[in-house]
């Protein structure tokens, strides 16, 4: 099992989705149970109708996996493990960027009409959350 204090920007990643296109009909991403993406999810929720340049998310997870897509617009996600930061650029609903425990995300620029689906491997317990940089900091120290 890993120790999710020890969890770092390395271990954030993309994961590509299946797509399938068909020539005048458009295309389909789909997700189905697959090694690519390290949990199963429990919950679903999309943020939407948020204003461009605006920001949403800053805060971690104690257990709970996160795979976040941009199925409309563009948005970046800035990440902390508390010892090195990194950013990503999701634009593609083709393309999801896996969060795991123990790692600070901040959703960021979002362009106007931009829609992100998050895939999260546990249901929503507030207890898992952490909302402030300084616990994040104490958490990561233990």
């Amino acid at each position: 099992m890993i120790d999710m204090g020890n969890t770092t920007v390395d271990d954030v990643g993309i994961i590509e989705l299946p797509q399938v296109r068909t020539e005048g009909h458009g295309a389909i991403v789909f997700y189905e149970e697959s090694p690519s993406l390290p949990f199963s999810p429990k919950r679903l929720f999309y943020l939407y109708d948020i204003p461009a340049g605006e920001s949403r998310g800053a805060h971690a997870h104690k257990e709970c996996h996160q795979l976040l897509v941009a199925v409309s617009g563009s948005f970046e996600v800035e990440i902390d493990d508390g010892n090195s930061q990194s950013r990503f650029s999701l634009s593609q609903p083709t393309q999801g960027l896996h969060i795991p425990p123990g790692v600070w995300a901040a959703e960021v620029n979002f362009s106007g009409g931009a829609i992100c689906l998050v895939l999260a491997s546990e249901e929503h317990m507030e207890s898992d959350y952490i909302r402030t940089m300084e616990e994040f900091k104490a958490w990561k120290s233990k």
